[in-house]
């Protein structure tokens, strides 16, 4: 698909078109900052040329460890104007992980702010690298030349943001194209180590163009998002979707039900992005039937029980529900806010255009039949360049013919919709039979007294598997396990139904990402000694 004419493919040219619309309407807003287009523009338009004064060129790795914020989206448009490579590093890594990305990239300067909440970022880049305090680079990061911290703890051999930005010796053209490569998105995929993702200025821009038109995105809607910037949800589907369409992203540092409704009113957020979890707590929170909320619409990963409700209850009428991965930018597939409300409802999709997406049998290659589950593979622009310096990984995942196999399962209607059906290497293999533990979180979800599901796969004797289910109760509610057993079985398939539940107070006991998703790991490890202690 040639994509030329229909959006702008390169970050500058996004900017520039924004500011050109709608200079007034505010880009960026936080909690204790806001900025308008017009000076988001200029505040990139400083940075590059500090930029351009220390030394970045074209292609060159620029790491990027700071909350959100103005700031973030600023440092990330300036540095792909000059096309150079964002690296956005995950502000919880500890010392050993940092050093990683760090040397994987061969990140020649580093942003850092010395705090971002309760994480003392300096002290972590001091562990990771020590020759931060003499003299870099470090023997262990000999490509890592120049950090920049933002704050008061600047360790000797750093630099102030404030000296960075003095030394700026004046204006610096702009210069990218659509095939410079954008951004390197670390993700951990189902390896031990994490994979540096190749995404372009074409790819990432085209996907946020196409993503916040069907979630129905317009100049001067209000998009609340708790996704961090480090992660290509808050790089393509909030920064990005929001600046093709001249719409403000309304960021949080870190997700918090109530915090976010109170923003929501506040601000007079039109959308919001989040998942299952997200939604069920924003659903769930005790203030919610009290805010006086104007949403129209929502930027879903979440299952057809939580889209209902949050159409519902929300009042979030445009809700669309969308599917991706790194990998491909992220976005595949999504539905829009046009469409009948029933197939947004059920969670159905359609791929972006331009996009082609298959269902393929696990075992044969072969592409399924409708409506039968398979696994999900990609092709189109949206896909990645590869893995960066793993050709081996880059092989494994794209096969000759630029299919990307996403390892994720899924399957097509008549119409070419596609419907998740969970990852690969969360289906519980009960005797002959798959199961995915989305589809049973979903009817779970169905029951009144359940305020969130999680579903996992634990050991049997004789099945190989069977699905254990965790579930937390809404405030106020009493059910006991066997009773919510007795309440799935009639709604599911007998193979399907877990075998236990286990009632807990929350999930945060065993750990979320930092996209708000429950660590499935921690949860089967402990359904396992639940079962041994009982026997």
């Amino acid at each position: 698909m040639e994509l030329a004419g229909i959006c702008p493919l390169t970050t500058d040219a996004v900017l520039r078109r924004a500011v050109a619309i709608a200079p007034d309407v505010e880009a960026v807003v936080t909690a204790d900052s806001r900025v308008t287009y017009a000076e988001l523009a200029a505040e990139v338009d400083r940075i590059r040329g500090a930029l351009a004064a220390a030394g970045v060129r074209r292609g060159d790795h620029v790491g990027v460890c700071v909350g959100n914020g103005p700031r973030w989206v600023a440092l990330f448009l300036a540095i792909s104007s000059l096309g150079a490579v964002t690296v956005p590093v995950n502000t919880r890594l500890k010392s050993g992980e940092l050093g990683f990305v760090l040397r994987q990239a061969k990140i020649g300067l580093l942003f850092l702010a010395d705090r971002v909440l309760t994480a003392d970022l300096t002290g972590i880049l001091r562990a990771a690298c020590p020759s931060v305090d003499t003299e870099l680079p470090d023997p262990g990061l000999p490509d890592l030349r120049r950090v920049v911290v933002i704050g008061e703890q600047v360790p000797a051999a750093a630099g102030t943001w404030e000296d960075f930005l003095a030394a700026a010796a004046g204006p610096v053209a702009a210069g990218c194209s659509p095939d410079d490569i954008l951004l390197v998105q670390y993700t951990s995929g189902t390896t031990s180590y994490p994979k540096g993702v190749l995404l372009t200025h074409r790819s990432m821009c085209a996907n946020g163009f196409f993503s916040g038109g069907r979630v129905g995105l317009r100049a001067g809607d209000r998009f609340h998002t708790a996704r961090p910037f480090f992660h290509v949800a808050g790089t393509t589907l909030s920064i990005l979707s929001c600046l093709q369409h001249v719409a403000t992203v309304v960021a949080m540092e870190k997700f918090e039900a109530g915090a976010a409704l109170r923003l929501f009113e506040a601000e007079r957020c039109t959308h919001f992005s989040g998942n299952d979890t997200i939604a069920l707590m924003l659903l769930n929170h005790p203030s919610r039937p009290n805010r006086r909320l104007v949403l129209r619409g929502a930027w879903l990963a979440a299952s057809a029980s939580v889209v209902r409700r949050v159409i519902d209850e929300l009042g979030a009428r445009e809700c669309v529900v969308g599917y991706g991965l790194s990998e491909a930018s992220p976005n595949v597939a999504q539905s829009a806010w046009w469409e009948p409300e029933e197939i947004r409802a059920a969670a159905l999709m359609l791929p972006q255009p331009g996009v082609e997406v298959r269902v393929r049998d696990v075992s044969s290659g072969a592409d399924c039949p409708v409506g039968t589950a398979g696994e999900i593979v990609v092709r189109g622009w949206n896909v990645m360049r590869g893995y960066l310096d793993l050709p081996q990984d880059t092989a494994a995942a794209l096969d000759p013919d630029g299919w990307l196999h996403t390892g994720d399962l899924g399957r097509l209607d008549e119409d070419g919709r596609l419907e998740f059906a969970g990852r690969l290497k969360d289906i519980i293999r009960v005797g002959g039979e798959n199961v995915a533990p989305a589809e049973v979180e979903n009817v779970l979800h169905q029951h009144p007294m359940i305020r969130q599901a999680v579903v996992v796969g634990v050991p049997d004797d004789r099945l190989v598997e069977v699905p254990f289910a965790f579930v937390v109760l809404n405030e106020g509610c009493a059910a006991t396990p066997v009773e919510l057993v007795d309440w799935v079985r009639p709604r599911l398939a007998g193979f399907k139904v877990p075998r236990q539940v286990h009632l807990v107070d929350s999930f945060e006991q065993f750990g979320v990402t930092e996209s708000s998703k429950v660590r499935k790991q921690p949860l089967a490890e402990h359904a396992v000694r639940l079962l041994e202690a009982g026997r």
